[in-house]
């Protein structure tokens, strides 16, 4: 049965340089139990072993919690730990090459950066799209410039396609985002980054819906 994105509201990346010390495993956990039900493993430089561990372990969790549980990049980490989806960027592997490595039935997601980058994934069979950076962000190196509300603005007006928000994104600018259409944002620093995570999220949630 092919695998979709869930109905909600936030798109949770997990990153170890921003986690204060903690885990990743540990802030998974934390972000299931405040209700987040996507989550992102985007790990660049960390070891092929560590990795590998990680995803096992986030697997369990996010299975347990019902969660859809994504890997950055890692086609071969996908098959192996048996995880929902892989998301690739636009300088990886074409669309239909990542797709014949993962299978038809996981999610497929792709950055997009413009729209005519939008327009290429849905014609090439993406399952969703990344649309970003919205704002300035140092989170992801050798990020692009951000692209503003205006890509925004044209993902909703002309494509059905699901997308997360993404790239600068904070607590103070979330009502705006979600003004212009945004139903699935993606938080980084300001999720793994706090001191209590749920209250984080709690409070992330309160100023989207406001």
């Amino acid at each position: 049965m092919k695998k979709i994105l869930p109905q909600t509201d936030l798109y949770g990346i997990l990153d170890y340089g921003l986690s204060r010390g903690r885990s990743n495993i540990e802030v998974a956990a934390r972000m299931l139990e405040a209700g987040i039900k996507i989550i992102q493993y985007r790990e660049k430089d960390r070891k092929m072993g560590v990795i590998f561990e990680e995803c096992k372990a986030i697997r369990a969790l996010t299975r347990e919690a019902g969660a859809v549980f994504i890997i950055n990049d890692f086609a071969d980490i996908v098959n192996l730990t048996d995880a929902d989806g892989l998301h690739i960027g636009q300088e990886d592997l074409p669309v239909p090459a990542a797709r014949s490595l993962i299978g038809p039935a996981r999610i497929l997601g792709l950055s997009t950066h413009s729209p005519a980058q939008a327009d290429a994934a849905v014609e090439a069979g993406a399952d969703y799209i990344g649309v970003g950076p919205l704002f300035f962000t140092k989170t992801k190196k050798d990020v692009c410039q951000p692209v503003g509300l205006e890509y925004l603005d044209y993902v909703v007006k002309t494509h059905n396609i699901p997308f997360v928000a993404i790239g600068g994104i904070k607590t103070g600018n979330i009502r705006e985002v979600a003004a212009h259409g945004a139903g699935l944002c993606c938080l980084v620093s300001e999720i793994v980054g706090a001191d209590d995570i749920g209250a984080a999220i709690n409070e992330i949630r309160r100023a989207m819906r406001r």
